[in-house]
């Protein structure tokens, strides 16, 4: 049987849990004598001023009190952010998950298929909301939860069933109706499947979801279905022109949109935009970048940054390093590559890195795994693989993107720094012979090159 509580696993010096003398290896059990399901919970019920803590410690059970300051958090990390349950997991059979579509013997936790909306609140996940339950109402009436993540894919009830493989999906927007009663906010999703939801699907989507502006739905991501030479499915990617026709539909829509409301609402993932050959749209119109983790402004995003810094470029240290990135930002970045040579007087050297992992239709940098880049750069580099004689004077630079990343949420997930095939750079840099690093922008990749 589980036990009741958050263990806590970290707590910030100074802060109040310091002070009143929470340690890690203790479990919050109750706070104001509200039972705690999740780190929601410690959030929600901890704002108050005056504070009644039960503690477990030892197996042993404390009581106590504590006065919060205006603004004051306890300071507290958990093992995990939920405590009453595990992750809830989704019931669906979309043709199109890439959970199902990962490759056999990885690590447990990208097998889990996340559906739970609890984690939307808290990390931004995309939830489908078919598995709430009137407890699961009742609580986001109470603690406003907001803004929610939710995938949408279409607004007819048939077609989303059929998408979703579940005939008892509910209406999403009957529910996105009782979600603006309850105040909470809404970021939507459309992941695109050739032939199924687009053309007139999509018109009808975009009409659903263009009532429903502000109540709740704040922004609207347009994704590509992704694919993995592990799918069973029958669905296939979108081609070059396929995404431009796709384009070509969203963009009256955007200039209503904005000519009525001051913002596009709609916003085409960079993947369109690169698949079909055109250039991103410039920054304004990604309205502050509302739907970014999803890939939607990234490259903008690098562009606009390559123009900052190159206007005042320090003095390379490191002038011989290999860049490392996916597919498809590729051209992109072979061209800004090519620039910082030129104002650096430098020799840098991209290499893009072909998934074999996932198979090719897997273009996007943060997707690619240790084995692809090691043997992508065996040539370059005649230790990779075997461990080889290092390399003087060179630098392998990869997207922090292909690692996992602290959650913020004690140690229930993967330790960060890992690739997909839970390698960390320094294993790579020992199989290639070379210094490994990693930078998550052009800023992070010219500090580690000055």
């Amino acid at each position: 049987m589980k036990r009741p509580g958050g263990l806590i696993v970290e707590v910030t010096p100074g802060s109040l849990g310091d002070r009143i003398g929470l340690q890690p290896g203790d479990r919050l059990i109750s706070i104001n004598d509200h039972p705690l399901r999740d780190v929601i919970d410690v959030h929600f019920y901890g704002a108050e001023e005056l504070l009644r803590l039960r503690v477990e410690r030892n197996r042993q059970e404390l009581r106590i009190q504590a006065v919060r300051k205006y603004g004051e958090e306890l300071g507290l990390s958990f093992a995990h952010p939920t405590f009453d349950v595990e992750i809830r997991t989704c019931a669906n059979h979309c043709d199109f998950c890439f959970v199902t579509q990962n490759a056999p013997g990885m690590r447990r936790s990208l097998y889990v298929k996340d559906d739970d909306y609890r984690y939307s609140f808290l990390l931004g996940h995309f939830v489908t909301l078919t598995n709430l339950n009137d407890d699961d109402w009742a609580r986001l009436e109470e603690q406003r939860l907001s803004p929610l993540y939710v995938s949408v894919h279409a607004t007819e009830p048939e077609l989303r069933r059929r998408i979703l493989g579940r005939q008892d999906a509910p209406d999403i927007l009957e529910q996105f109706h009782r979600l603006a009663e309850l105040q909470i906010e809404v970021h939507a999703q459309v992941v695109l499947i050739p032939g199924l939801n687009d053309g007139p699907h999509l018109e009808r989507t975009l009409a659903d979801l263009t009532a429903l502006y502000r109540r709740p739905v704040a922004s609207v991501g347009i994704v590509p279905i992704g694919l993995t030479r592990y799918s069973s499915s029958r669905c296939r990617p979108y081609t070059s022109d396929e995404s431009r026709a796709v384009l070509d539909q969203f963009e009256p829509w955007r200039v209503r949109q904005r000519r009525k409301r001051g913002v596009a609402f709609f916003y085409p993932s960079d993947e369109w935009y690169l698949v079909a050959g055109r250039p991103v749209p410039p920054t304004e119109e990604y309205d502050g970048f509302p739907q970014l983790e999803n890939g939607v402004g990234m490259v903008r995003q690098l562009l606009d940054e390559w123009e900052q810094l190159k206007a005042d470029l320090p003095s390379l240290h490191v002038k011989h390093a290999t860049v490392v990135c996916g597919t498809l930002i590729a051209p992109i970045m072979a061209r800004l590559v090519q620039e910082l040579n030129s104002y650096a007087q430098a020799e840098l050297h991209l290499v893009p890195v072909v998934n074999h992992f996932f198979g090719p239709t897997v273009t996007v940098s943060g997707l690619l795994t240790g084995q692809d880049v090691v043997a992508a750069l065996r040539d370059r580099f005649p230790g990779a693989g075997s461990g080889g004689q290092r390399a003087t004077g060179e630098l392998v630079l990869l997207p922090r993107s292909m690692f996992t990343q602290p959650t913020g949420y004690g140690t229930y997930s993967t330790p960060p720094g890992l690739t997909l095939d839970d390698r960390p750079t320094e294993e790579l840099s020992t199989q290639m012979g070379v210094p490994v690093e990693m930078a998550a922008t052009l800023r992070e990749m010219i500090m580690l090159l000055s």
